[in-house]
């Protein structure tokens, strides 16, 4: 599961051998949310939180929106499409 991105002590990950709609596992010390990348442009769509409370899913947006169009990319790369 290659790590695309970290922040705030969260990585943020694609697991290569994932299913489509385009997404994003975000994982912490006890929690994992997945959001949807709707390339291209975005912005992406909060799917599903294991842990995380609303203010850091917001956070987490945030920050995913910013990097949208490298995150978009590293899902081509990794999938190949």
């Amino acid at each position: 599961m290659p790590t695309v991105l970290r922040f705030d002590g969260l990585r943020v990950v694609i697991y290569p051998n994932d299913h489509r709609p385009a997404h994003v596992h975000v994982i912490g010390a006890d929690a994992e949310a997945v959001f949807e990348l709707n390339p291209p442009g975005g912005p992406v769509t909060f799917r599903e939180s294991m842990g995380f409370r609303g203010g850091a899913l917001d956070r987490i947006a945030a920050v995913l929106d910013e990097h949208g169009t490298a995150l978009a990319a590293a899902w081509e790369r990794i999938h190949g499409d």
